[in-house]
């Protein structure tokens, strides 16, 4: 199933960034990507010495110019790792990539039946039916 997130994600357009208590990138689909733990951001025309942004959502946060830069862009591709992360590749550069977590679950797939697909703690993976239960 590992390989299912990029039929589900590859060639969607970033349609909003929102952040907060969480990060939310809504898709078109509608499907929505939601982070709610740490992941980096890469991205090729960042300013930072490491090209790299960290973010921690259980923090609060503001998406960066960056991050607000993917609105318009489509995701290239998606995987989720071995490990049970999600990583994230987006046209014309920029990459985001969420670890898995021991304790909590990180990320989600969401679209308007539900949860599709979810990164549970110890980086377990859940799948749904679209609509299902």
């Amino acid at each position: 199933m590992e390989n299912a997130i990029t039929e589900v994600l590859a060639g969607r357009r970033v349609e909003s960034v929102s952040g907060g208590g969480r990060l939310d990138l809504r898709l078109d689909g509608p499907v929505t990507v939601r982070v709610a733990h740490d992941f980096r951001f890469a991205a090729p025309s960042f300013a930072a010495p490491t090209g790299v942004e960290h973010f921690f959502p259980a923090l609060t946060f503001r998406p960066s110019p960056a991050l607000l830069r993917l609105v318009g862009r489509t995701l290239d591709s998606a995987r989720i790792t071995p490990a049970g992360g999600l990583e994230l590749g987006f046209a014309e550069g920029g990459a985001l990539s969420v670890p898995p977590h021991a304790l909590l679950a990180p990320w989600s797939v969401l679209t308007a039946g539900g949860a599709l697909c979810a990164g549970l703690p110890g980086g377990e993976v859940r799948w749904t039916e679209p609509g299902g239960a």
